[in-house]
Formats: C-alpha cells, structure tokens, sequence
C-alpha cells in the first residue's frame, strides 16, 4: 500500500507498537438462510488436486474472486491412471507462488553469514553486498527452458528504479559481484532455493519483497505478494562497501559489542562507567530506522553512510528536528531524567519510538554519544565513543581558545565565550571518503552534541581524523570546530588602557589531552591523542596549528614567543580531592633564571559546569612572591568543604585560575586547571550461580560520603541479557550512611553479561557500578 512501512516486528507484537499492521489474511463464508453451497465441477476439482496450494492459499496480486470457503469434501472421482500428456498439462499451467520463506531464523545460514544473529527475532536482517538466500513453493516444478522469475524489492514511499529504492532482481545462470541478480542453487520437485546477490551500495533500510511469475507463451505475468520484508544495512565485512574494516577483532568491537566504556572526568582524574549501547535488543532496529524515517534524508539517500552519519548526529538531539535527545545543561531535571542517570541506549530509543518521536528528556554530551554508538552500530557502520579532555569550545571559528582579561588581569566574563570543556563526549565512526583527497578514510570525528550549527542545523562531521591531525581544516564536514577542540592554542589578550586587546601570553599544550575510548576486546582505556594531533611541541604539530590558523578568523595571531624564565603549574596528590571533604592542591612555581624574580599571583576558584561554563566564584586571593635564583617554591592551596559544600553543580567541577605578571621582565605567568571531586562507586556484588532460567540475585552497596542527607535517592539497574532496565526508589539516604539494595532476577542469555547500575539524585552525582556476570548454559 503506497506510505506503508514495512516493518521487522513480528505479528506477535501487534498492539505493542503504534502502526503495527503485519500482513494477514481472513476468509469469511456466508450463507443466506436456506442457501444451498455450490459444488465444484470437475474441471476445479482437478485443478484442486494439481495445484493444492493455489486454491489453499491466494496472493494479493492474483486471486480468484468466489462467493464463499468451500469447505464441504466432495466425493472424489476415481483417480485416472496417469497418460504421458499430463505431463505437459502441468508445464502448460500458469506459474505461480504458494510461499516464501526467508530463511530468517536466528541460527540459520542466512543471519550467521552476515553476522545479523545476535538481533533480537527471526525477521531476515542481511547486510548489503553479500548473497543470501530463500525458498519459493510453486504450483509445480519450475521450467528452466519456458519459465521467467524475478524478484522486487521495494522501500520508502515512493519506490524508483532511478533512485535506488526499487530494485528488479533478475534470475540468472551465474552470479556476479557488486551487482542484484539471484541463481536457482537447489531444485527439489516445486520447490526453488535462491541464492540473491544484492549491491554493496543498496540503499540501507526496510525492503518490501514480492515474486513475479510468467511463462514464455505469452501469459500476463503476476505479482505474489506475502507482505514479508527483509532489513538491510551496511556491510563491514564486505570489501566493496564503504564502511569495511578489515580486522576481524575491530570489528567484533566496533559493530558487534552491545556494551562499552564512556570516560568522563578531568584529565587527572579520568572516570569510567559502563555503558549499555545494547544495538541487538528487542525494538532497537526498528527504533533506529524510524529515527532515519524521522529525518530530513530522502531513502535514496541512505546508501551513503557519509549522509546516513550526519542526518545521524543531527537527529540524536532534539535542538531544531524533534530528535531523540533534549539537551539540558541547567541543573534542573525535575520533568525529566537525569543525564547521569542513564546508562543505556536501549531505554530511550524505545521511549522515543513508542511515542512516536517525542524527543526524550535529558542528556547531555556522554548521552547523545552512547546513542550515536547505539545506533551507527545497529545499522552496521564500526563506531566507537571517545572522550577528549581539556575540550575547546571555539565559538567565533578563530581556530584559537581567547581568554580576556582586564588591566587589573581579571577575567572579563561577558568577552569570553570560548571555554574549554573539563571532558567532551563525542564518536568516531568508520568508512572511506571518496568525496575527499585520498588518504582521509578511515576513522572520521561525529559528534551528536548541540553546540553550533552546520549548515544550518546542529550537527558536527563527519570529519576525516587524518585531516585534523595535519590542520587541512578546509575539508568537510565541519573540521574547523573538530581541531578547535582537540588543538587550538588558548590565547590570553589584556585590555588596554584605550579599549583594544594586545596578545600577552599563549598555551600551546592546553588543549586536547588523553583522548581516550575504549580498548579492542578488553575493558581498559586506550589513548587515541596521536589519531587527532601530532606530539605537542613537535614541528609537524606546530605546523598543523599555523595551517590551521591561517583559514580562521584570526589569521595573524602567531607572534614571535618571548623569552619566559618562570613557570607556574599546579599538582594534586593520588586520585584528587574527594566529595565531602577539604579539596587540597599544590601550586609549584619555578625561578629558571640566575637572577631574583617577584610577582603577584592572583588566584580565583569558581564552580564550574563541565562545559566550561562558570557558575560562580567561589575563592579569591592574591599572593605575593619572591623567587631567588633558580629557586623553587612549593604552595599547599585548600578549598574548606564549608566554602562549597552548597556551590556544587552536576559533575562537581572546578577551575583553579592563577594569573600574575613578573616585575623585573614583564613576563605574564597565567594557568587554569580543572579538577572536580570524586565520588564514591555503587558497590554490586552477584549472590548465587549464574544460570540461564535460574534465579539469582545481587546485592548492591552505596555509602554517601556527605556529612547531609540526600534526598529522593534512585537507583537504576538494568543488565542486557539478565533484566531489563528498571528503577528502584530508595528514599532519603542520611549524612555517610549506607543503604544496600539486593535485586533478585533470572538470566535469560548466556555468555559474559554486565549488570550496571546508576544513582540518580539531584544533590550527588556520577555515582555508578558495574559487575561482570558469567552466565552458563542450563
């Protein structure tokens, strides 16, 4: 039916799931009062028993139009012993379908091949560029010399030939590559299996198939329609498609994990929690093809993974499209969830779709990224979550991070609209770009986070990695904001005294640190810095930062370095300060000179949403120093829990800035360092044998580390293949008091599992755990 959509829900669903209409089929007699049945005559009866399966079961093509179901058994004639015209009788029938089977089961050849059967159901998902096959029952056996087959396979709205989304499969003696054709491989009386050949660039999607039939005696030829669909997504495993990668261990990582790491932090204190990207489950597929539904993108334009990736990062938040994710960076999450309560895709693409597309409320940057993984992963592109510490935010495309301060060496608030974010989430996703100079496939920057536009709409990349490295920040998509991030020089600029800003002093090491994603086949963090920027201070770096600069907005910036004899730094001991307690830190600064140096420092603590964005002052102070030759000298800084403690905002960041101006040489010493206060793991310890059907239970521990209560606790457990995803409201939880939670559920998978779970509670937050289960067969 022209608009339809097919869908990969079974007919057990229906009523699950807006729009749900699988194909069925009913038959209804009726009789008027004293209406007798009419009996078949001989020709029909025969008919019946040459071709059973016709008068069984009709196609919505073709169809014989009767009054009413006979179901009343005729008295059969004597069977006729068989005379050798019969034969020809059956060749002379006109050809048509009974059935079709695709072959779709879970372990079945089809699934395995193309490595489609870890999704949930029996639907037929194949990967484009790749043979498959099916099973057609005829009326009789198949003439090769007078018969003529071929298969349609249609989607979207409005199927063309032209455009790619009605494909003619025509039945052939021999398959070829990179082309839709299908071979007869098994004959065995009226059955045919077909082994189809479909094209490395076939449009990705939901496909309706129907059977065409005809005789070469010139018989109109007929359409048979099942209302079975078949799911096709990209192939990495295929050579000839764009998105292949060729390492079987990567792409076991990158496409067929269904759960991952997310780091978060400071570049100090790097945080990790599990993530739950659960791209096989039960609704994902059909949640991430109504996103591409959703969109702007035509379905001739999802063959293209280059087009797929960006309408991808544009619809995962909801800023101008009604995507899946609203953003929100505010602190107020009473008419939502928490962005740090999540850990799982799985919930919210199922919440977006059942409800049709009502944008899902809240995330924020390691949200919109674990369901880009989610869903670049469910459609067959390699994608991966990375994690960037010390994050830029260029927000006049200066290629620079620009920090203002006044004649005094304040910061001018309202002028700095850069920030430097303390982490920034965003993802790498796999595939070769013949758009661009040869040389930038492979791993190219996605970032689904709303920070500015592209093209009018917010969205970020593709952006090819080999090209941010070497600063070639005139190559597509948005490359400027992706180098911005991961390699600009933060700027300071002092006003002078008639209104205008002179350069006083760069960093050229402050941006872009541990760039980190998961490791391949283990759960450590692997650092990927050298993917995005040359070593600091190394001349091809240095040499990417000034051909970067020259296609901003500020292509002077680079003066002739001064002479610099003082260094100020700031360390902190072991893993950081922690919630809950004095936040200690040690200033160094160093006299690299013969001779004696003086200065005022000015420091200035301020709470600080992990965006870089300040909320407010919480410390100042100024101190003078006086440096003898080559001396060093040793600073211990405390922030009192008192002068926080009711200050905090999500992340429970930090930003300690130090500003100051040596007197003898003029030289401006300036440092910012981020840190925030680490907060206890949620403590899950299994109880009992991992079995599939069996019970079991796990008992999970919190202590709060505040000398308050916290109020309105929650927990959120969910295990892909142990239970579903589910909230546990504990209550309020007193000042360092401990609650415990055991969960008692039954593993319904095998294999290793994770049972992940998450705090959510407005005054703590990024308070996280997981335990790794091994689940046996029963």
């Amino acid at each position: 039916m022209p608009g339809e959509r097919p869908t990969v829900r079974g007919t057990a669903e229906v009523g699950r799931f807006p729009g749900a209409a699988p194909p069925t089929r009913v038959e209804v007699t009726i009789l008027k009062e004293g209406e007798k049945k009419q009996e078949e005559g001989g020709c029909r009866r025969w008919f019946k028993k040459m071709c059973p399966c016709c008068c069984k079961r009709q196609s919505s093509a073709t169809y014989i139009v009767t009054d009413m179901v006979d179901t009343v058994k005729v008295p059969e004639p004597p069977k006729p012993t068989p005379q050798i015209g019969d034969n020809h009788e059956m060749d002379d029938m006109q050809l048509s379908v009974c059935s079709v089977d695709l072959l779709s089961s879970k372990t079945g050849q089809n699934r395995l091949e193309h490595h489609t059967d870890l999704f949930h159901g029996d639907e037929l998902i194949i990967r484009r560029g790749q043979t498959f096959q099916i099973e057609l029952e005829l009326n009789r056996a198949f003439n090769v010399g007078t018969d003529k087959l071929h298969l349609d396979l249609k989607t979207g709205p409005k199927p063309m030939v032209s455009k790619g989304t009605h494909v003619i499969v025509p039945l052939v003696e021999e398959l070829e590559d990179e082309v839709w054709e299908a071979k007869i491989v098994e004959q065995n009386d009226k059955k045919i299996k077909l082994s189809v050949n479909s094209s490395p660039k076939a449009v990705i999607g939901l496909y309706g198939l129907t059977v065409t039939t005809c005789s070469a005696k010139g018989e109109v030829a007929t359409t048979h329609d099942f209302g079975q669909s078949i799911a096709m997504l990209f192939n990495p495993w295929c050579e000839e498609d764009t998105v292949f990668l060729d390492d079987e261990e990567e792409r076991n990582e990158y496409v067929l994990n269904d759960t991952g790491r997310i780091y978060y932090g400071t570049e100090k204190q790097i945080g990790a929690r599990t993530w739950n990207f659960g791209q096989f489950q039960e609704g994902i597929l059909d949640a991430c093809l109504f996103v591409l539904e959703k969109s702007e993108i035509p379905p001739s334009g999802r063959g293209d993974p280059i087009n797929v990736v960006r309408v991808i990062s544009a619809m995962i938040n909801a800023q101008d499209d009604f995507g899946v994710l609203v953003g929100n960076w505010s602190g107020d999450y009473s008419d939502g969830v928490s962005p740090t309560a999540w850990s799982s895709s799985v919930e919210i693409l199922r919440k977006y779709h059942a409800s049709n597309g009502t944008p899902v409320s809240y995330g924020q940057c390691w949200v919109f990224s674990g369901v880009t993984t989610t869903m670049l992963r469910c459609l067959g592109i390699p994608a991966r979550s990375v994690t960037n510490f010390q994050s830029a935010h260029d927000t006049d495309v200066s290629l620079t991070t620009d920090i203002y301060l006044d004649e005094n060496m304040e910061t001018i608030d309202y002028l700095n609209s850069d920030s430097v974010w303390n982490f920034h989430v965003w993802n790498d996703c796999w595939m070769a770009r013949p758009d661009l100079p040869a040389g930038n496939g492979g791993w190219q920057a996605v970032d689904s986070t709303p920070q500015e536009t592209s093209q009018g709409t917010f969205r970020c990349g593709p952006a090819s990695l080999s090209a941010i490295r070497s600063g070639q920040v005139y190559l597509k998509h948005d490359t400027p904001f992706v180098f911005a991030e991961v390699n600009s020089d933060k700027i300071y600029w002092q006003r002078n005294l008639d209104g205008t800003f002179t350069q006083i002093h760069s960093e050229k090491k402050a941006i872009g640190h541990f760039i980190s994603t998961k490791a391949v086949g283990s759960d450590e963090r692997a650092d990927i810095t050298h993917l995005y920027k040359h070593r600091e201070d190394s001349d091809e770096e240095r040499i990417a930062v000034e051909t970067a600069s020259r296609y901003g907005t500020k292509p002077e910036i680079y003066s002739m370095p001064m002479a610099e004899d003082v260094s100020v730094e700031v360390k902190m001991e072991g893993e950081g300060p922690r919630m809950g307690a004095d936040a200690q830190l040690i200033i160094v600064v160093k006299n690299l000179s013969s001779q004696p140096r003086q200065t005022t420092l000015h420091s200035q603590v301020a709470v600080m949403y992990y965006t870089g964005v300040l909320k407010g002052t919480v410390k100042k102070e100024k101190m003078p120093l006086e440096l003898m030759p080559n001396e060093v000298k040793t600073i211990d800084w405390v922030l009192p829990y008192q002068q926080y403690q009711d200050q905090l905002v999500d992340q429970a960041a930090l930003m300690l800035t130090l500003s100051g101006r040596v007197t003898q040489t003029q030289q401006v010493l300036a440092n910012q360092t981020t840190f925030r206060l680490r907060t206890p793991d949620l403590s899950i310890k299994p109880l009992g044998n991992a079995v599939v059907g069996e019970e079991m239970a796990a008992k999970i521990t919190f202590t709060n580390p505040l000398p308050r209560t916290l109020k309105g606790v929650i927990f959120r457990v969910e295990g892909l293949g142990l239970q579903k995803g589910h909230e546990v409201i504990v209550g309020d939880v007193g000042g360092h008091s401990t609650v415990t939670v055991t969960e008692h559920f039954i593993p319904t998978q095998p294999g290793p599992r994770k049972l992940v779970a998450s705090l959510d509670c407005k005054q703590l937050t990024q308070v996280h755990g997981v335990a790794d289960i091994v689940v046996l067969e029963k």
